[in-house]
């Protein structure tokens, strides 16, 4: 239930299909809107496409299903198949419950994708066999079970959605990351605050005494206020000052020492030494959508920040670079956060340049003069003719993707693409 277009889905349905399962794959979006997946899963004869639209009767008689993170906790799909006493799994829990290796998870609303893939890098470096997934664009989880032999350790990005199946399953990682905690996808938790954190909770509700739970400064307190008198595992708060002040990043922000502090806490945890620690930070590039350096011409540098969804995730990324130098791109669809703090702070931006989005509108309310756009390419276009020598481009939403784009990802790529063609 859900195929999507990151890859996850169909690498999914192609572990299953590959070993005989005899499956329905149903999406809301259409075969047209879905023909890079579909394609890829074409040669099954096992496979029926149920697409446009989901049935269901399709969630009566079937042995399993497998739903995709996100969707709605009121589907009455997923309603149907419960009233038939149908097992409900997502691919992340799964492929914990499964694989019986160690696993490190990582949540948070921001800074979880740098952590996980950060800690990736370490325990390669470090020699030791490692599996990286969860939500991870183009990694199939079930597919990595082909992978899982017992000298492997996973490390998982883990969102909110992920960990409501690991809360079913009663299960939790051996090793927990809680990186920041701050309001997000409040349009899918009706407002409820609690219950978007009480999803990522999962991430340590189930650790035993043995197991490990490392949480950032940013949220300790809100967890150990809920929580404290539920976690069993050895607990560690961890902050930027962690880190060791002579270890130099490649990518930029105080944010990120933030993020590399709590890698270095999990390293520690694995027995990695610190000096293999210290290399694979420092040569650690980045992850792409995240204040990825993209290409730097004419003395303008241009960052793809796409993954920044939320007004936190913007002002971390001018944070990180020289605003009065910065000419920002940002807008999008609204996700009914507090966006006070943003607003304040654009005014030292040297240009705002918006696009179009039920998000935006509330912004431009507030900077009346920023030119709002109705495509990627001609905000891309506006920007670079307002920035000079020294300057920084910066795409950094702070708002949802939706109607413009496919996804975060494919505004990302578009967003590098444009780029390119200057």
């Amino acid at each position: 239930m859900g195929l999507g277009l990151l890859g996850r889905g169909v690498g999914d349905a192609k572990y299953l299909a590959e070993y005989g399962a005899e499956l329905i794959v149903t999406d809301l979006k259409t075969r047209e809107q879905l023909a890079e997946s579909v394609t890829k899963l074409q040669k099954f004869p096992n496979i029926q496409f149920i697409l446009g639209e989901h049935r269901l009767e399709d969630f009566k008689d079937r042995d399993f299903i497998l739903k995709a993170a996100g969707i709605p906790l009121d589907s009455p799909y997923i309603a149907e198949a419960k009233k038939h006493n149908i097992p409900i799994r997502m691919s992340a829990d799964l492929f914990a419950e499964i694989s019986g290796i160690p696993i490190i998870g990582i949540t948070g609303t921001r800074g979880k994708s740098t952590v996980a893939h950060m800690i990736y890098e370490i325990l390669k470096t470090s020699d030791k066999p490692v599996l990286l997934g969860g939500n991870i664009r183009g990694v199939s989880n079930l597919s990595l079970l082909k992978e899982a032999t017992p000298e492997y350790t996973a490390v998982l990005e883990l969102d909110s959605w992920q960990l409501q199946g690991f809360g079913k399953a009663k299960i939790s990682p051996h090793v927990a990351v809680f990186t920041t905690f701050y309001s997000d996808h409040l349009n899918y938790y009706h407002d409820d605050l609690d219950a978007y954190l009480a999803d990522k909770a999962n991430i340590f509700l189930n650790q035993g005494s043995e197991d490990t739970l490392i949480v950032g400064k940013q949220c300790a307190p809100i967890i150990i206020e809920r929580y404290g008198d539920r976690i069993e595992s050895k607990t560690f708060v961890i902050d930027e000052l962690k880190l060791p002040d002579t270890w130099a990043l490649r990518i930029p922000g105080i944010h990120n020492r933030y993020n590399a502090a709590l890698a270095l806490a999990v390293a520690r945890v694995a027995g990695v030494a610190d000096d293999v620690s210290h290399r694979a930070l420092e040569l650690f590039a980045g992850v792409p959508g995240r204040l990825e350096l993209v290409r730097e011409m004419n003395g303008v540098k241009f960052y793809n920040d796409t993954t920044a969804t939320t007004p936190e995730a913007t002002l971390a990324a001018l944070a990180a670079l020289d605003i009065a130098h910065t000419v920002l791109i940002m807008g999008g669809a609204d996700k009914e956060l507090d966006i006070a703090a943003l607003i304040s702070k654009l005014a030292e931006v040297k240009r705002v340049i918006l696009l179009a989005g039920s998000g935006t509108d509330k912004i431009h309310k507030e900077l009346s003069t920023a030119r709002v756009h109705d495509t990627l390419s001609s905000a891309v276009a506006d920007a670079f003719t307002h920035a000079h020598k020294g300057d920084s481009i910066l795409f950094s939403p702070a708002f949802a993707s939706f109607g413009m784009f496919e996804n975060e990802f494919d505004r990302g790529d578009q967003f590098n693409a444009l780029v390119q063609t200057l």
